[in-house]
């Protein structure tokens, strides 16, 4: 069973999405991801774009950590249901609606977004089968959406080639655990 690691909401439990279409990211992936991002500085007070977010658990841990706006879009029917029981669990729990759910395709969702949207923190995971061109598109959709000072983060496969950065993005850090490979990428100084 998966659970928020810490923040105003650790311990809490969290569902899990039913059968084996999604791929949760481990407590032991979250809980190093979540200490680097501590360390950047980047969740407190952050806007927080949770993309092919599957149960939510990654944007949930981001709301219990201090985020003040997060967004979770998924696009399957079951796992946006759990995204949203499990956001609704965390609104209850901090007393806030922090966290919101967008049942969409990622790519509609970002084709709707308005110039005044601006990211702190982007995590996706999106699944495996999605193609690197694919990905590329949605990073590139994202650059003029991206704080100064923001940071994305990509979880893939450890076996999965790395994406090829749109402009205005680039790579500064990677870490594999396992079968599991994160990516984090910044704004390049050009764009911002």
């Amino acid at each position: 069973m998966s659970r928020i690691i810490a923040g105003a909401a650790g311990g809490l439990p969290l569902l899990s999405v039913p059968g084996t279409a999604t791929r949760p990211t481990t407590d032991r992936v979250k809980e190093a991801l979540f200490s680097r991002l501590d360390a950047y500085e980047v969740i407190a007070d952050a806007r927080v774009l949770d993309l092919f977010s599957g149960s939510g658990s990654l944007g949930v841990e981001s709301a219990s950590r201090g985020a003040k706006i997060v967004d979770l879009v998924e696009s399957a029917d079951k796992a946006a249901a759990v995204s949203r029981s499990n956001a609704d669990l965390v609104n209850k729990t901090l007393k806030q609606q922090t966290v919101r759910v967008h049942h969409l395709k990622v790519e509609t969702y970002l084709d709707r977004v308005t110039s005044e949207d601006q990211w702190d923190l982007v995590l996706m995971d999106p699944p495996y089968p999605v193609e690197n061109e694919s990905l590329t598109t949605i990073l590139a959709t994202l650059v003029p959406h991206l704080a100064k000072g923001a940071v994305v983060v990509l979880e893939r496969s450890s076996r999965s080639q790395e994406p090829d950065w749109p402009a205005g993005l680039e790579r500064f850090a990677e870490k594999k655990y396992g079968e599991t490979r994160l990516w984090f990428a910044e704004p390049t100084a050009a764009r911002l």
